[in-house]
C-alpha cells in the first residue's frame, strides 16, 4: 500500500438519485416523500428558459419547506452552467436564502478545476456572511470531453467536492458519438459503449475519495435495461445511479443494496478472519475458498452500504 492515502472525504447512501425538475412543485413534493436516497432539484437542462426564475424560487421554497433529512434523503441543487448567465444567481440566490438548508450543490459540465474553484469561492463567502454554520458540498458532472480529459485533476480539487457523476446523454454530444440513445447499449458498438469512460472516473474516484456515480438511463419504459446499465456500473465500482422517473428509483434500490446472502457471507468472511488471526493466521478458509486482507476488505465494502441501509430505516 502506498504511503499516499486519500480516504473518502463523505459518506452518504446515494443508491438511487431521483432527478426533479424545479419547475413543478407537486413533483418535489412527491419526491420528498418517495424512497430514494438522493434528490436533485433541477434548475439546469430540465427547465425552460422562461421557467428558470420561478425554477429558482420553488427550489429555495420547497428546500426551507421539507425537512429533507428527517425523511431520510440527501437534498441536492443542480445549478447552471458557468457559461450561462444563470449560474451566479442560482448559486448566491439558494445559498443565501436557503443554504442551511441544502446538502449539496451539483455542478453540471466540469471541465477544468477552474470550474469548481469559482462555486466553491462563492459558497465559502455567502457561508461566512451569513453565519451559516452547516456546510455544503459540491459535486461535479463529468460530461464533456474537456471534463474526462481532466477527471483526475478534478477529482483532486480539495474542499467541498465529495462526488462525481457520469453525465452519459451530454457526454454522448460532446464526443460527438454515432447514438441517440441515453444510457443504453448501442447496437453499432460490441459492448458497453462507456465502460472505459465510466471505469476512468470510478478510478479517479476511488483514487482520491470520492463517491462515484452513474447517470441516466433515458428509457424509462425498459426497467430491464436499466437495471442492466446499473448492474454494469454497480460491477464498476459506482456506488448509485440517477433515476429520471420514479419508477427508477427502485430498480436503482434494487441493484446496489447488496442481497441478504452477500451481506451474510460478508460477516462470515471478517467472523472468519478474526478466529484466523487468534491463531496468529493471516489468512483462512471459507467454503473451500482461501480468504485473506483482500477479502476483509471487499467484505467490509459490502457492510458499509448494508449498514448504511439499516440506519435509514
Amino acid at each position: 500500500m502506498s504511503h499516499t492515502l486519500y480516504p473518502l472525504r463523505k459518506a452518504r447512501l446515494q443508491r438511487s438519485e431521483l432527478a426533479v425538475p424545479a419547475s413543478n412543485p407537486s413533483m418535489i413534493d412527491k419526491a420528498a416523500e418517495g424512497p430514494a436516497d438522493y434528490v436533485f432539484l433541477d434548475l439546469e437542462d430540465a427547465i425552460a428558459p422562461s421557467e428558470k426564475v420561478q425554477a429558482r424560487k420553488n427550489t429555495i421554497q420547497a428546500l426551507n419547506d421539507i425537512d429533507w433529512a428527517a425523511k431520510g434523503k440527501t437534498v441536492s441543487v443542480r445549478i447552471n452552467g458557468l457559461d450561462t448567465h444563470y449560474m451566479y444567481r442560482d448559486v448566491v440566490d439558494v445559498m443565501e436564502q436557503a443554504g442551511n438548508r441544502v446538502h449539496t450543490l451539483l455542478v453540471p459540465k466540469v471541465g477544468v478545476t477552474g470550474d469548481l474553484y469559482m462555486v466553491e469561492a462563492m459558497v465559502n463567502q455567502i457561508e461566512q456572511a451569513k453565519g451559516f454554520t452547516t456546510r455544503v458540498g459540491l459535486e461535479a458532472l463529468i460530461e464533456t470531453a474537456l471534463g474526462m480529459a481532466n477527471v483526475e485533476a478534478i477529482a483532486q480539487f480539495g474542499g467541498r467536492l465529495e462526488a462525481l457523476h457520469f453525465g452519459v446523454a451530454d457526454f454522448s454530444a460532446s464526443m460527438r458519438a454515432r447514438t441517440t440513445n441515453i444510457g443504453g447499449l448501442n447496437p453499432m458498438y460490441p459492448g458497453d459503449q462507456w465502460h472505459a469512460a465510466i471505469a476512468r472516473m470510478v478510478t479517479a474516484c476511488r483514487a482520491y475519495g470520492l463517491r462515484p456515480i452513474d447517470g441516466p438511463f433515458g428509457d424509462f419504459s425498459d426497467p430491464e435495461g436499466y437495471k442492466d446499465g446499473a448492474r454494469r456500473a454497480a460491477a464498476l465500482g459506482c456506488e448509485g445511479k440517477w433515476a429520471i422517473h420514479p419508477s427508477q428509483v427502485a430498480l436503482a434500490n434494487e441493484v446496489f443494496s447488496p442481497p441478504e446472502a452477500e451481506v451474510t457471507k460478508a460477516r462470515r468472511i471478517i467472523e472468519a478472519l478474526r478466529a484466523a488471526e487468534a491463531q496468529g493466521k493471516g489468512a483462512a478458509q471459507l467454503d473451500g475458498r482461501m480468504i485473506d486482507a483482500a477479502s476483509e476488505k471487499m467484505a467490509n465494502n459490502v457492510l458499509v452500504v448494508a449498514d448504511a441501509i439499516a440506519a435509514r430505516g
